[in-house]
């Protein structure tokens, strides 16, 4: 046992260094301060069982100086020492969080042996309750969590599938009344529909499923050897052509993009979900702009856009599942796309950040260390 004594006075700390040698316990050794600082030093550098704590000295003074150390240290044991007209001093201390007392003028190396262990062994059963009720309040808070995602989950698919599923019950029951007689480019028309309501849910059940899949691990990082520049300027050039909102995409690049060893499914999901973003929350006639950089050290894409932008408050809430922020009015979406990004970032041992304020615009960054992209690493989420 490792026991620490604070006695800023000489005579007492040698009272208590002669009891130890009555005691001759084996593998018992006493260290000495004289100052709560210099207690909290060597606390820092060293492990001790116990601590022998007087409550007055130089830098502190009683209850103080047990609330400091305690709250400094609250997994080591304290017996506070007191002398014989301050016992009520003494009581108040173990309140506070000191495990026992010793009266100065009244202890026996057997009192002193005593109280030590005591001190130790009703540290320990503090230290395993306050884990135990740590843990309580984890898994409290988890099953608020998952309670909340559920929560977010229901609300969001009853709200994202019912127009859906609207659209194709109404196109049904058009079809299929006995009076109905609909040319041929209206029934053509009312099964575009249907077929654009059921890749709507589908492209949701989707996103949830690529989301539980990211979570639980089962998804890997799989590298291949690929021209990244092409990957991405195909994609951005998809989005220029299939885009309804009319916004001007510029995609540049810099640096030999050509041969990089990366997993394109990952960066597919990664640009895909920031171009959605991008051309979601923007208005028409505006640009979106996605540069690609690559260097000995790290592969750098970046998104830009001049949209709605994202309130500071809510940035640190952006790539949890299911939240979409608050100024985002009608605009349809899952809060699923940044979450997803940033799976697929951490696949990659990469680093993502924004820039953004309300109503001027984003700018997301996402840095890919090229070491982390090199074959024969292997990395799970």
């Amino acid at each position: 046992m490792d026991i620490l004594l604070i006695e800023d006075s000489p005579t007492d700390a040698d009272l208590i260094r002669r009891a130890f040698l009555k005691l001759d316990r084996a593998g018992w050794t006493l260290h000495w301060v004289e100052r709560l600082g210099d207690a909290v030093l060597r606390c820092q550098t060293s492990s001790f069982d116990v601590v022998i704590l007087d409550l007055q000295l130089p830098d502190s003074d009683g209850d103080e100086t047990v609330v400091e150390f305690c709250t400094t240290f609250p997994d080591i044991p304290v017996v506070v020492l007191t002398v014989t007209d301050d016992e009520e001093t003494a009581v108040r201390a173990v309140s506070l969080g000191a495990q026992d007392y010793l009266v100065k003028e009244q202890f026996t190396p057997q009192l002193l042996a005593r109280s030590l262990r005591y001190a130790v062994e009703r540290g320990r059963i503090l230290k395993r309750l306050r884990n135990s009720e740590q843990q309580v309040v984890d898994a409290l808070e988890q099953e608020h969590q998952i309670n909340q995602l559920k929560s977010s989950f229901i609300s969001m698919a009853s709200h994202e599938l019912r127009t859906p599923l609207a659209v194709i019950q109404t196109a049904v029951a058009l079809l299929r009344h006995p009076n109905s007689s609909f040319s041929d480019m209206v029934r053509s028309n009312y099964w575009d529909r249907i077929t654009a309501a059921i890749a709507q849910m589908t492209d949701l059940l989707d996103e949830v499923l690529l989301l539980g899949s990211l979570d639980k691990g089962g998804f890997q990082y799989k590298p291949h050897l690929l021209d990244l520049n092409t990957l991405c300027h195909e994609l951005v050039e998809s989005y220029r052509f299939n885009n309804t909102y009319k916004q001007t995409f510029i995609y540049t690049h810099h640096g030999c993009c050509s041969e990089v060893y990366t997993d394109p499914s990952l960066i597919a999901y990664i640009l895909n979900n920031l171009l959605s973003n991008a051309t979601k929350y923007s208005p028409p006639q505006t640009e979106i702009r996605v540069h690609l950089e690559c260097s000995q050290q790290a592969i750098a894409l970046t998104v830009s856009d001049q949209g709605i932008g994202i309130p500071l408050k809510e940035h640190s809430y952006l790539f949890e599942s299911f939240y979409r922020c608050t100024n985002v009015g009608k605009i349809e979406g899952t809060g699923l796309g940044l979450a997803i990004v940033k799976r697929c970032v951490d696949l990659h041992h990469g680093r993502i950040e924004v820039q953004s304020t309300a109503n001027k615009g984003s700018t997301f960054r996402i840095s890919l260390p090229v070491e982390s992209l090199k074959p024969q690493s292997r990395f799970r989420v």
